[in-house]
């Protein structure tokens, strides 16, 4: 694989190079560049940075929402590790109703596709959100099924195949919309995983969640985060991200089931990888919190990448890697 220039020029135009467009799960994507949920608000906190604009993504997940109105974690909910960060924000959201009657009428979807992200704590709260959801112009939902189970003593649905199943089916019956179900890499066997979830009726597999970790503070011997574990993402999950990407592509290729591509992607080369491992889209997240311009720079990486190699398009480069 050749070298990217990561610092080559960034077109002034916002519209991404046509070569980038792609169809995933029937919907036209203007780049592979996914904006990952929780990391872009609800769709409109980066649109008041200046060059930033949802148009160089091709879609942008909105934040985790449940049925009630949550606060979150206690603090602290964010903390930076070597090469990573850690969050526990703990789903902080208005509410699904809030969602949908005052803040989905504010965004431009004309602008990009826009998916909204749904986390329960039962399965009966997955399947009343998606159905609320499905009446929605909201162009897709996104499962994250790294929840507690409260009926289960709090085991997280996506760790247990037959969990993840019944959450995926139980949202298949109340929509037609496109379903992506975000699989956790805190599991024994994720290609058993997707495996179950393609039968269930997911449409497309965002891989991965973010790997659970924890920040001690050496002065105070307390942990640093308040609810002690946290969710890590940024550069140091991308190895363990593009290994889950490999072994799920084995498994939902063969069923023609999408993957977005996710953990540590702060580059074009990065992105490349991802979609080389068998990703047809690639979410970026933690990389916007230092560079809100980094979309730009992976969009015309990218682009400046199949033209060396001879790829038509961003499909072609699809689960090529040569193994």
């Amino acid at each position: 694989m050749g070298l990217i220039h990561e610092d080559a020029m960034i077109p002034e135009s916002t519209a991404p190079p046509e070569s980038l467009r792609l169809k995933f799960c029937g919907l036209h994507f203007a780049s592979p560049i996914v904006l990952l949920s929780g990391c872009v608000g609800f769709g409109e906190e980066y649109t008041r940075i200046e060059g930033f604009s949802n148009r160089d993504a091709g879609a942008v997940v909105l934040k985790g929402t449940t049925l009630a109105p949550r606060l979150g974690n206690p603090a602290h909910r964010v903390y930076e590790t070597p090469a990573g960060l850690l969050n526990a924000i703990g789903l902080q959201n208005p509410g699904t109703e809030q969602v949908i009657a005052r803040i989905l009428p504010e965004l431009d979807f004309g602008e990009t596709r826009f998916i909204a992200n749904v986390s329960g704590s039962t399965v009966e709260e997955y399947a009343e959100i998606t159905r609320l959801f499905d009446q929605s112009p909201i162009d897709a939902i996104e499962i994250n099924i790294s929840c507690p189970n409260v009926k289960e003593g709090g085991v997280a649905f996506g760790n247990y195949p037959d969990m993840s199943a019944q959450v995926v089916e139980a949202c298949r019956r109340v929509t037609g919309k496109p379903l992506i179900t975000k699989l956790s890499p805190n599991q024994t066997d994720i290609r058993e995983n997707a495996r179950r979830c393609i039968e269930a009726g997911t449409d497309a597999l965002a891989v991965i969640n973010t790997v659970m970790g924890m920040a001690i503070d050496a002065h105070s011997r307390r942990p640093v985060i308040g609810n002690i574990q946290g969710g890590l993402s940024g550069p140091a999950i991308k190895p363990i991200a593009l290994l889950k990407v490999h072994q799920v592509y084995d498994v939902a290729h063969k069923h023609g089931i999408p993957i977005i591509g996710q953990g540590g992607i702060t580059t074009a080369t990065d992105a490349i990888e991802f979609l080389v491992a068998g990703a047809s889209a690639v979410g970026v997240g933690t990389a916007l919190f230092y560079d809100p311009m980094v979309c730009k720079r992976i969009n015309a990486g990218i682009a400046e990448y199949l033209g060396e190699h001879g790829f038509a398009g961003v499909a072609e480069l699809t689960g090529t890697l040569r193994v």
